[in-house]
């Protein structure tokens, strides 16, 4: 595990004027944020910081995040919109949003709950980053680009 990952754990992001006290979003969700890390590192991803949050990835690709927003704790797929989800726990950070799915998590009971939906999700990220899958994306006009 990175030790830049636990001092996240720590500090948070210290990309906002909170980072480092304890207004810090990462304090409020901190032990569902440990649990998600935990359960990703029963993968073969590989664990860094990068963006101020922790990134798993796989041969140098990026697939996925935990992060900390002021309402929940994230797990955030890079290629999240190649992903089957058949339980629908899968969300689109924004409108415009074409690639990254993310599921959000308010209580460590729900991320307990959805252990094994997040490690089928996590399987799913990784196959589709070793088949060389693509998101298509679309400009604003809703053409490809």
């Amino acid at each position: 595990m990175d030790p830049k990952v636990d001092q996240y754990l720590i500090d948070g992001c210290m990309r906002c004027k909170f980072g480092g006290t304890p207004q810090c979003k990462v304090n409020d969700w901190r032990t569902e944020l440990e649990l998600l890390r935990q359960i990703v590192s029963q993968t073969e991803l590989k664990e860094e910081l990068k963006w101020g949050v922790p990134c798993y990835t796989w041969n140098n690709k990026n697939i996925l995040n935990i992060s900390a927003l002021r309402d929940a704790a994230t797990i955030g797929f890079y290629k999240g919109s190649l992903l089957n989800d058949p339980v629908g726990l899968l969300q689109k950070p924004g409108e415009n949003s074409q690639a990254v799915r993310y599921i959000k998590f308010t209580s460590l009971q729900e991320v307990t709950a959805n252990k094994e939906h997040i490690i089928h999700y996590i399987t799913q990220a990784i196959a589709v980053e070793k088949e060389g899958k693509k998101v298509e994306r679309l400009d604003f006009a809703g053409d490809d680009v």
